[in-house]
């Protein structure tokens, strides 16, 4: 592959819902350009796109590959996202270093909640969007609905380039009322005959075309005038039109292919190399420190590592974007992500397992290199005198989690190790260590992204592994004010332990001052505040310990020590050994002993006069709420809400968004555990999810009294 220019580079992110054809249509691009002589299939499970073994044995597409080739003196850097949700890192890593995005639509079901998402991301990075309607050859085929749902959706910016004139099992034609021509194709599909519109279809195509032409003058003056002078523009003023719109997100043409019969794909591909904008031309990326690098081959080198894969018989392989200057084999760069220094030794163009040794990338190219020492996903590697670093993508939060281990312990240590090489695979799979948990756990996207990690893990890795429900994060707090006093004596020969605390816990509220009376028993306690520690907890809320000791009672310097020991019962709380949250604690009196007193001692009797005085505070569980957003289809609302409903969701709203009904909730973590497989099933796959953590709150008393019983049952057995 000869080296290519900035203003003759374009990169595209090749998007849509799983089973639009995406991986299909690769082939037929890469068989038209010559990459490769014979089309592949997933049945065959011999594509160029989908090669990694656990692809091959789901036949679906788990990771973003990238495919380069030449077109009209072009060379197109497609990355061929998957479909799925659960695999939405993908898109999201692709988005971040393309310029353009293609859309499949599957003409079968037009606009899919897949569809939207896709579209809302193409939104959130400002890129321009091509619409693709493929499978034309089904005898389900709907074109006219499937545009009627993209204008629906997309409003008036969506714009036919084309139509085909025999949608369905004997789709061989279309119109271009750009070109103005009818295509057919021979069974075999490939290169078509190029007719004259024949008269039956001549109105509709004048009219689209002049559709077209309108919309295309809008975008540039001297076209608008040009249009309104002669009411028509030539073929190339079309063309700069067509660009200025796309570039601005103003125009979202429609294109028909049938990638399975190579139908469309020539002219599609023509498109992408002459109009589609040229990386010098698109936005601009930024650094952190907000700075604009332009795609310039004569500026200092820095590249930008989007994507780390480890691959059959090769091992790691890093792809990057040329984000300025010219980068050469044999080049010496600094990480500044990390402060180390990386040879790049080989460069390579890529299609998908196919690999092509090159010279050179220049400004605003994709490409890949191996054996990088220190380099890891999201690095930036400059020449020196660059200084550069670009933003780490921002990846959705993750959806399903569960506790991961290995099944023997002897492998737990290997697992760990395959574990954080898979993260930097995929980003979206997120490990967690859980001190308060004790469990490894795993977060990811849905529960078709952790079965895809578990055959990975057990097939190519040979660990097995076993997935189980995890633990919920509760919260341990108090709703009423208590005291308890507790006296730790030991004495055993020598010096003993000798410690009492006497204390008053309540819950505590921003703001809300502690009295200064507390009465218990008909007793009246008098508070005199000497000292406060307002104490910031990592899990979330407060402990404030207020210092109330008057006459000496207890020497200061065992205060710490009773704070230690508060602070253990708070790492452990009485009820379910959760973490405790907003409690005020106050020590107002206690004795000491002048030989046998020590830390020790009053941390313990801290310890143990905080369990007892919580306990008797109306002690709370809170668990976690999570803000849940559902995008469902129409017709299966009511069983979303139903099932919603059954996992004691608090509805907040609903609305109706691009076709699709939007329901927010507040939801139990709890109950979201199997959440991602209900709703899919719920919705045929049609419906999607988002979650995010929102609050603390207390638990139902029934289900309380559950979680107090089964945390009974587990010390017991552990005993």
């Amino acid at each position: 592959m000869k080296v290519y220019q900035s203003n003759a580079i374009k990169n595209i992110s090749l998007l849509g819902s799983s089973g639009t054809g995406k991986t299909t249509l690769v082939e037929a691009m890469l068989y038209e350009s010559g990459v490769i002589k014979r089309r592949g299939s997933i049945d065959g499970k011999n594509t160029v796109s989908d090669y990694f073994p656990v692809e091959k044995e789901y036949g679906y597409s788990v990771f973003s590959t990238l495919i380069q080739t030449e077109w009209l003196d072009k060379k197109l850097n497609i990355l061929d996202c998957p479909g799925s949700d659960d695999f939405i890192g993908g898109v999201v890593t692709s988005l971040n270093v393309t310029d353009t995005a293609v859309l499949l639509v599957n003409a079968q079901y037009g606009v899919e909640v897949g569809t939207n998402n896709h579209f809302r991301y193409t939104e959130k990075f400002n890129k321009p969007v091509i619409f693709v309607v493929n499978q034309l050859d089904h005898e389900k085929a709907d074109f006219d609905r499937a545009v009627e749902q993209l204008k629906e959706n997309y409003g008036g910016k969506v714009v036919l380039i084309q139509y085909p004139v025999n949608a369905g099992v004997q789709f061989n034609a279309v119109v271009d009322v750009l070109k103005m021509k009818m295509y057919r194709w021979k069974p075999e599909g490939g290169e078509p005959e190029v007719l004259d519109i024949p008269a039956d279809e001549m109105d509709k195509a004048q009219d689209l075309h002049n559709t077209l032409v309108e919309s295309a003058a809008e975008h540039d003056e001297a076209l608008m005038e040009k249009f309104f002078d002669q009411g028509s523009l030539d073929e190339e003023e079309m063309r700069i039109g067509i660009r200025a719109g796309l570039l601005h997100r103003d125009m979202f043409p429609v294109f028909c292919v049938d990638g399975h019969r190579d139908m469309g794909v020539r002219r599609l591909m023509e498109f992408l190399g002459n109009i589609v904008p040229n990386v010098n031309v698109t936005q601009k990326p930024k650094t952190k420190s907000g700075e604009e690098v332009t795609a310039d081959p004569a500026a200092p080198t820095s590249i930008y590592v989007f994507k780390t894969s480890v691959e059959p018989h090769i091992g790691e392989v890093s792809y990057f974007k040329v984000m300025s200057g010219t980068l050469k084999a044999g080049d010496d760069l600094v990480n500044t992500s990390r402060g180390s220094k990386e040879r790049i030794s080989q460069l390579f163009a890529v299609a998908g397992q196919i690999r092509t040794n090159v010279d050179m990338l220049v400004a605003g190219d994709i490409g890949a290199t191996v054996k990088l020492k220190d380099t890891r996903t999201g690095n930036t590697l400059n020449a020196k005198g660059c200084e550069y670093i670009f933003e780490d993508i921002k990846y959705p939060a993750p959806k399903y989690r569960r506790a991961i281990r290995a099944v023997s312990e002897a492998d737990e240590e290997k697992l760990s190790e395959v574990l954080t090489r898979m993260h930097e695979e995929d980003p979206t799979w997120i490990i967690e260590q859980s001190k308060e948990l004790k469990q490894t756990i795993l977060h990811g996207q849905g529960e078709f992204h952790l079965r895809t990690l578990k055959w990975r893990v057990e097939n190519n890795d040979k660990i097995a592994i076993e997935y189980k429900e995890p633990r919920i994060p509760y919260r341990e707090t108090i709703t009423k004010t208590s005291r308890a006093d507790y006296r730790h004596k030991k004495q055993s020969g020598g010096a003993g332990q000798f410690g009492e605390v006497h204390m008053i816990v309540e819950p505590y509220i921003e703001g809300v001052a502690p009295q200064e009376t507390y009465r218990f028993g008909g007793q009246e306690y008098k508070i005199s505040v000497r000292d406060t520690q307002e104490i910031p907890l990592e899990w979330g809320g407060k402990v404030i310990i207020i210092n109330s000791i008057v006459g000496g009672a207890i020497d200061t310097r065992f205060l710490p020590a009773i704070q230690k020991g508060i602070m253990d019962r708070m790492e452990q709380g009485p009820l379910t050994g959760s973490y405790a949250r907003d409690v005020r604690v106050i020590v107002y009196d206690g004795k000491m002993h002048p030989v046998d007193s020590n830390e020790i001692s009053f941390r313990l009797a801290g310890r143990n006069a905080f369990a007892q005085a919580f306990k008797e505070a109306g002690p709370k569980l809170l668990e976690p709420i999570y803000d849940v957003e559902v995008l469902a289809p129409s017709d299966r609302l009511g069983d979303v809400m139903s099932d919603l409903q059954g996992r004691r969701a608090i509805i907040m709203g609903m609305s109706s968004e691009k076709g699709f009904e939007k329901l927010s909730a507040k939801v139990p973590l709890k109950e979201l555990g199997s959440y991602s497989t209900s709703l899919s099933s719920l919705s045929g796959g049609r419906a999607s999810f988002t979650m995010k953590f929102a609050s603390y709150e207390l638990v139902p008393a029934d289900i309380q009294d559950k979680l107090l019983k089964e945390y009974e049952a587990s010390k017991k057995d552990e005993e």
